[in-house]
């Protein structure tokens, strides 16, 4: 069941699953992985944190993520995609199937502690990672949304995709 507000993938527009599919594909994941964060900040910015490029185009719940740098303390704001589920707000650290996670994972290991922020929002949150059937329960949300999760899962063959909840702290 989806959460109001969250466009799941059998109700996105046109352009909305055109966008997620294109996302999906090796060379849209990797013009989008080394873009989209870039393009996505500004209009954030000029938004007051309301929309990014990701969610104006794919429908797509994107929420800002402000974690503790693993090796330099300093903050790290991204956008991600935020799933509301039982506990909280799911991440997933899929990185478009690369080889690595990505770097906001680290940091989260690192120190759980960070902040979101959505609709003019700041959330403080505790990072918790989602196992077994809690895990498997978010997945499956989480393929209704966007099934490219599916092909990254395929991609990152060395690793297995983790999913954390970001519970209030």
């Amino acid at each position: 069941m989806s959460e109001p507000g969250v466009i799941t993938y059998d109700r996105a527009n046109g352009v909305q699953k055109a966008m997620r599919t294109i996302a999906a594909t090796g060379p849209g994941s990797w013009v989008f992985s080394r873009t989209m964060h870039h393009v996505d900040k500004p209009i954030a910015k000029a938004t007051r944190g309301k929309h990014t490029l990701a969610s104006l185009t794919t429908g797509l719940p994107i929420v800002s993520l402000t974690t503790t740098g693993a090796k330099s303390g300093l903050p790290r704001t991204v956008p991600v995609i935020g799933m509301p589920v039982d506990g909280g707000l799911a991440i997933i650290a899929s990185n478009y199937g690369q080889t690595g996670h990505p770097s906001w994972y680290y940091n989260l290991r690192a120190n759980p502690a960070a902040e979101t922020y959505v609709d003019d929002q700041r959330t403080k949150v505790t990072a918790v990672e989602a196992t077994g059937d809690r895990r498997a329960a978010i997945w499956d949300q989480a393929l209704q949304l966007y099934p490219g999760f599916r092909t990254y899962d395929r991609r990152a063959t060395e690793r297995e995709i983790v999913v954390f909840v970001l519970e209030p702290a």
